[in-house]
């Protein structure tokens, strides 16, 4: 089993080696970006007929001009063939993740006197319309409808679509119109990858052009984002998942292979890695792999295997937790787990990570589904500078400047020299005795 899994030693490595550990499959957009173009180009000439006609190829799904958006009766059946208790776990997760974004979306408005007589402040509104990209290809993601749709209803967005590839059938997955419906959206069209960002960027005859484009997607889907980024706001980067453990040696090296294989899991395209300076923990970890992946459908060990022996993911033995901890902070993970029977004591040591789990109990899996946080986080090392998906990203702020006269007093002069010093003579007017006589006037 060690043989079928990277084990890298971060001391042995050079620098350039050091350098591929740290890329992710979207590092090189290039190849996609080639074949991407021609698609987008397509929908935004032909539209639906386009949409419908990339979604036969690349879906194998049979599917129509006219027949793109889900019907009332495909929320019907969806409800009927559904099991209730895949139901009910929808709903909990649905209050979950409806309550975390409730508490995080900020006041409507406020004003602070920043000097006497002067009041500045910010105003938050949601933006009109946002499209929500759920993908399906390596599997069916209801979580991802109530991670993307449920902040833009939290935020009060007005208009939100889903796209999201059909199955064979021809048909959305179920469960994805279940929590779309616990979520509060009713409109959902079936495409995916490139065309569909092209969709929502340009608008077809049945798909509605929007604002701001939010949800993962493959290299593809990134792709397109980034042939669109002029029409359309593409959102926070999200795309092949990405995991890092950090493991100090208190814990369970069994218990980390667990998790490893949480994020390794979701397709060849991800990355994964167990990053610890304890070689017990090692050793436990290899150990307990292949017990695992007895518990896993083939379809799922093939991922993560491809993931944990490909360049993208293994098992990283460092000299100590300082070299672990700068290693963590340059890759700057989609998700990081700290696990430690002391987890607080670490945290402070990590900068850069798109979200934080704490100790043994708090599998990313939680995070993924219920807990409530958002699951659609910065990859590709954007961690350092973007956040999670929040309410934030369904709103906008608009700054608000209010001053008496008494405060007009005390700012003007200032305002008046730093206007003649760059140059701008209707500035320095505007806060001039021009303005002042005519106020008398």
């Amino acid at each position: 089993m060690t043989a079928s899994v990277n084990i890298v030693k971060l001391a042995e490595l050079s620098p350039e080696e050091r350098e591929r550990c740290l890329k992710r499959t979207e590092s090189d957009l290039g190849p996609y970006l080639e074949k991407v173009e021609p698609i987008v180009a397509a929908v935004a000439e032909e539209g639906d007929e386009a949409l419908a006609r990339f979604t036969r190829q690349f879906d194998k799904a049979p599917v129509t001009a006219d027949r793109l958006a889900a019907t009332r009766e495909d929320f019907i059946r969806a409800r009927k063939t559904l099991a209730p208790d895949l139901i009910e776990a929808i709903a909990f997760a649905a209050r979950n993740i409806t309550r975390f974004h409730e508490d995080q979306k900020p006041e409507e408005m406020w004003l602070h006197e920043v000097s006497p007589g002067a009041f500045a402040g910010d105003r938050m509104t949601p933006i009109p319309s946002v499209a929500c990209y759920v993908p399906r290809g390596k599997g069916s993601f209801p979580s991802t409808v109530m991670m993307t749709c449920i902040p833009a209803k939290v935020a009060g967005v007005e208009k939100i679509v889903i796209v999201t590839p059909p199955g064979p059938d021809g048909n959305i997955d179920d469960a994805t119109l279940v929590a779309a419906e616990a979520a509060g959206v009713s409109r959902i069209f079936k495409c995916g990858g490139a065309q569909a960002v092209a969709a929502v960027a340009y608008g077809t005859e049945s798909v509605p052009r929007c604002a701001k484009i939010v949800g993962p997607g493959s290299p593809w889907v990134v792709a397109g984002k980034r042939l669109v980024a002029d029409l359309i706001d593409t959102g926070p980067p999200a795309g092949p998942s990405e995991s890092i453990i950090f493991a100090d040696g208190t814990v369970d090296g069994r218990l980390c292979a667990l998790d490893l294989l949480i994020e390794a899991e979701h397709g060849a395209d991800s990355s994964a890695w167990l990053v610890t300076p304890d070689a017990r923990v090692v050793a436990a970890a290899l150990a307990a792999l292949p017990g695992f992946f007895k518990e896993m459908s083939a379809e799922r060990v093939g991922y993560a295997e491809a993931v944990l022996q490909g360049p993208q993911g293994g098992i990283m033995l460092c000299p100590d937790a300082e070299s672990a901890i700068a290693f963590i902070n340059d890759y700057a993970p989609e998700h990081l787990q700290i696990m430690s029977r002391e987890p607080m004591a670490w945290l402070g040591s990590f900068k850069n990570a798109g979200e934080i789990l704490l100790g043994e109990y708090t599998p990313s899996t939680l995070g993924n589904f219920v807990l409530g946080p958002n699951h659609v986080l910065p990859t590709g090392g954007w961690a350092k500078t973007a956040s999670p998906l929040s309410v934030f990203d369904f709103m906008k702020r608009t700054s608000i400047g209010q001053v008496t006269r008494e405060g007009y007093e005390r700012l003007a002069p200032h305002a008046r020299i730093i206007a003649k010093y760059e140059g701008f003579d209707a500035h320095a007017n505007a806060v001039s005795e021009l303005r002042r006589n005519l106020l008398k006037n």
